[in-house]
């Protein structure tokens, strides 16, 4: 049953972090910055992306979403939330109607990752997953 879900898992259109992802690379980001830092850094990288069309800014909500329309063609959001005062989440989530015949996902999953690894750069890392319930 594992080998089936992972080759089907290839070909799935939507990819996203989460608390307690099973993919260590994919778990929520936490970052030493409040809110507006963390927003503002977040809706920055987007824009420097020449790839990435920003479609709706949601401060109040938390969530920046754009249009892909690179090597990547699909929709990203991301989701900026206060965990503790000077603690801020990161979470993302892309989606693609893109077909490859070796699969969709595994290029989605490796997008998410970049997008990490720049915030990291940007914003003090200070943990994934678990980490904000400890």
């Amino acid at each position: 049953m594992s080998l089936l879900k992972s080759i089907t898992g290839r070909y799935e259109k939507f990819s996203g972090t989460s608390e307690n992802n099973k993919d260590e690379q994919l778990r929520t980001h936490y970052y030493k910055a409040n809110f507006n830092q963390a927003f503002q850094s977040v809706e920055d990288l987007f824009k420097a992306n020449p790839a990435a069309r920003i479609t709706s800014v949601s401060k109040e909500h938390g969530e920046i979403s754009a249009e892909l329309d690179g090597r990547i063609k699909g929709f990203l959001t991301a989701t900026v939330i206060t965990t503790k005062p000077f603690e801020t989440a990161v979470d993302l989530h892309i989606s693609s109607d893109k077909f490859s015949f070796a699969g969709i996902n595994p290029a989605l999953r490796q997008e998410l990752v970049k997008i990490y690894e720049k915030l990291d750069k940007t914003l003090t890392f200070i943990g994934s997953g678990k980490y904000g319930n400890q």
